[in-house]
């Protein structure tokens, strides 16, 4: 039934990785449930400023920022799944901490815990998925798990709203203890995983060097880094734009949410069943493009009516999720499949820095670029999905697996 089912919604047959997908599932539902608390869990149970919440989880994260490469390589030496397995326990680690969290150095300590165990995860998860899916599906895989972690992170916020709405103490500590358990359960159901090729010692003397000189994948890296930070802009930008740039109303933006989720959830699979033929670089192209015309729609808000802004904040937020819905699974598979198997996991922690570096840089950046009023921020995000569409092109050039079609169909193996 339940094949039947995502077979329908254009998802890659599950077979026997349930319990791999079941992990991920929850570990979204779980970091669902913490994220929109993040700041106010420690303001709540701590004495600590809000300045000082938000110093410590930057400072953190700039201190954890190198961790992305340095895992890389323990990937490709001792396999993916130990990567894996040691970020979830780390981050279940890091969140019980949080229970009994309350100063300063302490929460920055522990959220370098958190941030480490959380790069091991993302550092690690694309070879994984590359490891249980064949060539020619990849898109499908990609594209399935990363619709199923945003519809947990729907799950997980409901969830959160009700500890918001209750406000006690006692709320936000269950919030932490279930984020907490989620990565415990995870972490056992991941055990099943298969393992993944691991370099020999004398293929990893010089690896490094090897990657850095691999100039077309330094282009796809640059590519990646534009598309990392056009979707830090549905968490970052959106809701501020929408309720202080444009005063509308708070339910605008939980609609702008739900609509972004729902498209993904129920979507993202007929859309990469719609890409069967085209090349992986024109959907890149493409999917910059609609981010470009998205951008200079919400610019269009700006000069409306509060009830003609409300509605164009939407349709441009929907015009956006199929920009992700275009470049998510297609830039998953190509990092991963353009990467040499036996140095994946050097090659995937770039991609899992473009994202570090978007999430750092960008909250900062958007918030600079709102506070000088509504059209810098659409225009310097318009010029930059249009060199990211023009990176593309030379992508197609440079790379052959971008220039790959997209199939959907699993590759024969080749002949001995």
């Amino acid at each position: 039934m339940l094949d039947r089912l995502t077979t329908a919604l254009g998802f890659p047959s599950l077979g026997h990785h349930r319990r791999f997908v079941t992990a991920i599932a929850i570990d979204a539902v779980g970091s669902g449930v913490f994220m929109p608390v993040s700041m106010l869990y420690f303001l709540v149970t701590t004495d600590l400023s809000l300045v000082q919440v938000g110093a410590a989880i930057s400072l953190a994260s700039a201190v954890a920022l190198p961790a992305g490469p340095l895992l890389g390589g323990l990937v490709d030496r001792y396999g993916a799944k130990h990567v894996l397995l040691s970020g979830n326990l780390l981050q279940a680690a890091g969140f019980l901490a949080y229970l009994a969290t309350d100063s300063f150095w302490g929460l920055t300590a522990w959220t370098v815990v958190v941030t480490v165990g959380r790069t091991a995860f993302w550092g690690s998860y694309g070879n994984i998925v590359a490891a249980i899916s064949a060539p020619g599906e990849r898109e499908k895989w990609f594209g399935f798990l990363g619709a199923l972690r945003n519809v947990g992170f729907a799950v997980g916020g409901l969830l959160s709203g009700l500890a918001i709405t209750i406000g006690t103490t006692a709320a936000y500590f269950t919030v932490v203890l279930v984020n907490a358990l989620s990565y415990v359960v995870a972490f056992a159901l991941l055990l099943a995983v298969p393992p993944t090729v691991r370099a020999a010692h004398r293929a990893v003397e010089g690896a490094w060097g090897t990657v850095l000189r691999d100039g077309p994948y330094r282009l796809l890296w640059v590519t990646q880094l534009v598309f990392s930070t056009a979707m830090m802009v549905l968490n970052f930008a959106v809701p501020v734009y929408a309720t202080t740039v444009l005063g509308l109303s708070g339910w605008v933006t939980g609609a702008v949410f739900t609509i972004n989720t729902v498209m993904v959830g129920f979507g993202q699979g007929l859309v990469v069943r719609a890409m069967t033929g085209a090349r992986r670089w024109r959907v890149l192209l493409l999917s910059n493009l609609v981010f470009a015309a998205s951008f200079v729609v919400l610019l269009g808000a700006s000069r409306l009516s509060v009830a003609l802004a409300t509605t164009v904040m939407i349709a441009g937020s929907a015009v956006y999720t199929v920009g992700e819905l275009l470049g998510g699974p297609v830039l998953g598979a190509l990092s991963a499949e353009a990467a040499p198997e036996h140095l994946r996991g050097r090659y995937l922690s770039l991609i899992q820095l473009a994202w570090n570096l978007s999430s750092t840089i960008a909250p900062v950046a958007f918030a600079w670029l709102l506070d000088r009023g509504p059209s810098p921020i659409w225009l310097v995000l318009v010029a930059l999905s249009l060199a990211g569409a023009g990176l593309t092109v030379l992508l197609g050039r440079v790379l052959p697996h971008a220039a790959r079609e997209v199939t959907n169909r699993a590759e024969e193996p080749a002949a001995a």
